[in-house]
């Protein structure tokens, strides 16, 4: 996706309530219990209809936990409706790109990762560094502390690195469980790429374990089942996973679902813009018409990712929660 740092003023139009329950804000202390039935009710309509489907929430570390804090119990519910966590920034990015990470934060994700881990989730990782010797750094270290990782020298998440020349743990195993990945490629943005069949072939000439992508093309197009099954092989023969991005906790503007008369009348539960991100809007994400585009009937965002031939979704977002709070 194209993202830029140019902030604009969205003047939201606060319509009248609908008076259902979930049209209403829950009480400050259970933003974060709101969007962990968020992604359970996710996990559960997508492993309905495919029992092998992967649901992986990237950031908000804290809902592992019941208390959200780190010496909190886990919250089984959560844990059990997912099969991993990717984190960005761990080591290198949190403040800026090719930095590296302050340890205090370091060591608070870390305590968040572990505790899910430990419960049985895999653990991807979203380092943003450039330096060689910094992307090396960042594959050891997250392999000694039993994470797989991806070390994106752009931040766009649009390009297929050309270092390390062989990727960090190639294999040619047919990656058939999540649990059998070594490596993956984050590549959401396809931008630079001419056509779909420029992209597939870029992608089927490398040898990553996984490949973390979006359902559309930038010209707006989706990717059909058949150009996903393409996408699941490797160079070297053996089969990868492919997952696909999907925002549940901001609107974007350039999405199928956007309907233009928001752009003058928006729905009440549609917010203001990020100013990090250019079209992208913060929604009460426990109201039920949101949820509704998002899972739940056959015009659902997830549905279309199912029904596309994806081997899971990778939910972004999910800390939209610190937002109202």
């Amino acid at each position: 996706m194209i993202r830029s740092f140019f902030s604009i003023l969205l003047l939201v139009i606060v319509l009248p309530s609908c008076n259902k329950d979930e049209d209403l804000p829950p009480d400050s202390t259970n933003f974060k219990e709101q969007m962990r039935k968020f992604v359970i009710e996710i996990s559960e309509y997508s492993k309905a209809i495919n029992p092998n489907f992967y649901v992986i929430p990237q950031n908000g570390l804290e809902l592992i936990t019941t208390t959200g804090d780190e010496d909190g119990q886990i919250h089984s519910a959560y844990s059990l409706a997912i099969d991993g966590h990717g984190q960005e920034d761990l080591i290198y990015g949190y403040n800026e790109d090719d930095e590296a990470t302050p340890s205090s934060e370091n060591s608070y994700m870390r305590t968040f990762l572990d505790i899910s881990k430990g419960d049985g989730n895999n653990i991807l990782v979203i380092d943003y560094c450039s330096t060689t010797s910094k992307m090396d750094d960042s594959y050891s270290v997250n392999n000694v502390n039993g994470y797989i990782s991806f070390a994106a020298n752009h931040r766009e998440l649009d390009n297929i690195p050309d270092y390390p020349t062989t990727i960090y743990a190639e294999n040619n195993n047919d990656i058939s469980a999540l649990s059998d990945a070594k490596n993956f490629l984050y590549l959401i943005n396809p931008s630079a790429f001419i056509s779909k069949t420029d992209f597939i072939n870029a992608v089927t000439a490398t040898n990553y374990d996984l490949l973390i992508m979006d359902l559309f093309f930038h010209d707006g197009s989706e990717f059909s089942p058949s150009e996903i099954d393409q996408l699941k092989n490797k160079a070297n023969g053996g089969s990868r996973l492919v997952i696909a991005y999907m925002s549940i906790g901001e609107a974007e503007d350039y999405r199928y679902y956007w309907n233009s008369d928001w752009n003058a009348n928006s729905p009440s539960w549609l917010k203001e813009e990020n100013p990090n991100w250019e079209g992208n809007f913060k929604v009460e994400y426990w109201n039920q018409d949101w949820q509704n585009i998002i899972y739940g009937n056959d015009n659902s965002y997830l549905k279309k990712i199912v029904d596309a031939n994806f081997d899971g979704v990778y939910l972004d977002i999910i800390d939209a929660f610190e937002y109202f709070e």
